[in-house]
């Protein structure tokens, strides 16, 4: 669904090869470019409108100056052209939309929509005995080779893509395996598509379509289409690809049939987002998605502009001559002409340093003051992941507890307040307002309540003063050490040695460990925070009643927690079955395994209502466990483009503190953050991107699919990174996927929301920030939202001194 960035940094490694998503998560940095969209359905929805427009500068082709170079910032050059190779990236993305046949395309709520250009029509004709698609293509539609766009291109794609040939490696093959056969119609501008099962989301299919040059066999597919394309079909031609990760260069198709391209030449400058705020000031980009700092730089710029004020006056208010005092001035002018010489020529470097740096500034500040940003939020939303295959949180209950401790409305504005940004938390994991899709079922969880999150870790065992306690059958420490001392004495006495007791061994450790630290041998907890070990008042609560216990107040709530469960499940068009168990889940009662697990999860909720146990008297006491602490770990990205994912960390660390989760916060390298942390399962808590989806039924479903033991014992999981999942999710996943009733298929989607959300494995935060900045007379072209770009209509506005780049040589 891009870690956008979420927050920008790493990206979430593709699924197998069989039933996957159609993109990857990333940092709260960046979202890779994706299929974002759910299907039409009535517009007068109280959640139809997005919470954002876009912001892309719309104006009319007569009004576009024909001509001109933008030079648009990517992450990297495209690791592969072919879209549908696991390490496909967001700069693959961007020139399939400008160089290869999409059929459809997204508008600014994330609806699908007919592409004219490439489809007269496309329909279900047919859905007994079996579903059937007519494609009508577009007479005049014609690959970049002369010959015509036709059945030959589909069969080719849906042969490479269905599975069947793994001599083929695809990333993804979702839809394609659900084909029977595809057949010429009446001509080869006539597609017949027989699916073998009905499926809802055939409007996905065939988007990009690419020639059968590159799909007919395995050697083009694999290797050929890495680096280039044999042929084409869009406004623009793929002319070259830098080598060693240079500039992609695409020029206007001569034989384009629609509306001409205004661009002559579009240039994808790979440009890592840490050095943008300096390639935009030296203007050698048009067009570039950038963060929050670079952002205020350039309102700060254009407010310069608006006063008056030009790059060396802004230079000395607010830039490196800002602290020159007309007292600091003269000083610096005596010393530098003054009778030491030494002194003066220090004195005069420096001054000359100071002179360079602010006629940077200045300079960089008027281009600046060129630019505009253009923000919108992205259809991604950042996720707080929970990790539910082992330790505290393979409880559901622990689960929902940190779910309850977090108040998601706080983290939202957080980030996009600052911005000027709607600041809502998404209320699905399946879709974002505005897509037809989107139903708040966040009640299937509850919101932020830090007393019902006190509560379930009270249910679920952990209390104040449990990290002390020991399992039942554990002997106390002093009668385990008189026994070990009585015994140790026996066994030297009668080898005739004289006892040595407590302190030597005591001594003897001390002496080990003094050794240790000199020789560096002693474990190190460096880089590792464990939230709370600074916090004053740890006091030892009073014991608690045995969980489970007639006394324990907790016990007594177990069962109005379920109840509650079902009643709130209930108003969300669930049955209780919204929180059948799965992997990394196990239901109890008072310590009991639930006799069905159909009947809802004990300890699910506290009801409102119900008191937190009354033995804790702090907010923020460490709660334990059979003498264990409870204690997540936190991974964070470590990256210089990760600061706002750190931030939002740092408060989720707070929120959980206070009811008393303590935290190992572990920083590491955006590049293995996904790939050996959260993809391998080796983390606790962690934030990440999902991008929302045009078909969620096909989509989101290898996101939250039930984990399955593969053959060797591991945990298949696919993209399901929580390791959360239930069998009843998958199989409204299935039935939304397999009816060709729209209205059926977006409840059941909505239904399927709810039973994650009450899953607690998934915790959405707040839908990502998109900030980019544009050239001031540069059109059709910003913050797109959920809307697909135009290519072919973006350009610079007529009037303008120049077009494009050429204005800056």
């Amino acid at each position: 669904m891009s870690q956008i960035g979420a927050p920008r940094g790493g990206t979430c490694p593709k699924s197998p090869r069989t039933r996957t998503l159609r993109t990857v998560a990333t940092l709260t940095s960046a979202v890779l470019a994706v299929t974002v969209l759910a299907g039409c359905s009535a517009d007068d929805a109280p959640d139809a409108a997005p919470v954002a427009a876009r912001d892309d500068a719309p104006a009319p082709r007569d009004r576009v100056a024909d001509g001109g170079t933008l030079r648009w910032a990517v992450d990297a050059a495209p690791a592969t052209l072919n879209a549908f190779q696991a390490d496909a990236d967001a700069a693959t993305s961007r020139v399939a939309g400008a160089v290869l046949p999409a059929l459809y395309t997204l508008d600014g709520r994330g609806r699908p929509q007919r592409n004219p250009d490439y489809l007269e029509s496309a329909q279900v004709i047919e859905t007994e005995p079996k579903q059937v698609v007519l494609y009508k293509l577009n007479q005049q539609a014609v690959w970049s080779d002369g010959r015509e766009i036709g059945a030959p291109d589909f069969v080719a794609q849906w042969r490479a893509l269905s599975g069947r040939d793994t001599a083929y490696w695809t990333a993804r093959n979702s839809g394609y395996e659900r084909i029977e056969k595809i057949e010429r119609g009446k001509n080869d501008l006539e597609v017949r598509v027989t699916f073998a099962k009905p499926y809802a989301d055939w409007q996905s299919l065939f988007t990009p379509l690419y020639p059968k040059q590159v799909m007919g066999s395995p050697g083009a597919f694999n290797d050929g289409a890495r680096t280039a394309l044999k042929a084409t079909a869009g406004p623009f031609l793929l002319k070259s690809v830098g080598a060693e990760g240079g500039d992609v260069t695409l020029t206007r198709n001569p034989r384009w049939w629609g509306q001409a391209a205004k661009l002559d030449t579009v240039v994808l400058k790979p440009v890592p987002r840490a050095d943008r705020a300096d390639a935009l000031a030296a203007g050698t980009l048009d067009l570039a998605e950038i963060d929050r700092s670079t952002a205020e730089r350039i309102s700060l710029a254009l407010k310069d502009a608006r006063a008056g004020r030009n790059g060396a006056q802004a230079a000395l208010a607010h830039g490196p001559g800002s602290s020159i005092t007309p007292s600091k001035a003269l000083a610096s002018w005596a010393l530098a002409h003054g009778s030491d010489e030494e002194k003066a020529e220090e004195v005069r470097a420096a001054r000359k340093k100071n002179q360079e740096a602010i006629a940077r500034y200045a300079g960089a500040q008027d281009t600046l003051a060129k630019y505009v940003v253009r923000k919108s939020l992205e259809p991604a939303y950042t996720q707080l992941s929970l990790n539910g295959e082992s330790g505290p949180l393979s409880d559901e209950r622990v689960r929902r507890a940190v779910a309850r401790a977090i108040d998601r409305q706080e983290l939202a504005e957080s980030v996009l307040k600052p911005l000027g940004l709607p600041a809502k938390p998404p209320g699905s994991h399946l879709a974002l307002a505005g897509q037809a899709a989107y139903k708040d079922g966040s009640d299937a969880l509850g919101g932020q309540d830090t007393e019902e999150a006190r509560a379930l870790l009270a249910d679920a065992g952990w209390v104040p003063g449990g990290a002390a306690e020991r399992p039942a059958g554990t002997k106390a420490g002093s009668e385990a050490e008189k026994e070990k001392a009585e015994a140790e004495k026996k066994a030297e006495k009668k080898a005739g040695k004289p006892a040595e007791g407590t302190a030597t061994a005591t001594a003897t450790a001390d002496a080990k460990k003094k050794s240790d630290d000199a020789s560096g041998d002693a474990p190190s907890d460096e880089g590792l925070y464990i939230v709370g070990d600074d916090k004053p008042g740890d006091r030892r609560a009073a014991p608690a009643p045995a969980p489970g216990s007639e006394s324990d107040p907790r016990a007594l709530a177990a069962a109005r927690q379920s109840a509650a469960l079902q009643a709130r499940a209930g108003v969300l068009g669930t049955r209780a079955e919204a929180l059948d168990t799965g992997t990394g889940s196990a239901a109890r009662v008072g310590g009991r395994p639930a006799a069905n697990p159909d009947q809802g999860v004990a300890g699910a909720y506290a009801p409102r209502g119900t008191a937190a146990p009354a033995a804790v008297p702090g907010s923020g006491q460490a709660l334990g466990k059979d003498g264990k602490a409870l204690s997540l770990r936190f991974v964070l990205p470590s990256g210089p483009g990760s600061e706002p994912l750190r931030a939002v960390g740092d408060r989720i660390v707070r929120m959980l503190d206070a009811v008393g989760i303590r935290t190992e916060v572990s920083k590491v390298s955006d590049e293995s953050f996904f790939k050996d942390h959260i993809a391998s399962g080796d983390y606790d808590l962690a934030l990440y991107s999902w991008p929302a989806s045009a078909f969620p039924a096909t989509d989101a479903r290898p996101i939250f699919a039930k984990p399955e033991p593969a053959s060797d014992g591991s945990l298949m999981v696919e993209q399901n990174y929580s390791r959360v999942g239930t069998d009843r999710i998958d199989q409204l996943f299935d039935q939304a996927a397999g009816t060709l009733d729209e209205e059926e298929a977006l409840e059941l989607v909505r239904q399927a929301d709810a039973r994650i959300w009450a899953a607690a494995g998934s915790i959405p935060l707040y839908q990502r920030p998109q900030l980019v900045a544009a050239r001031a007379d540069l059109v059709n072209a910003g913050a797109w939202g959920f809307a697909a770009p135009r290519y072919q209509d973006i350009g610079f506005r007529k009037g303008g001194s120049t077009k494009g780049s050429e204005r800056t040589r």
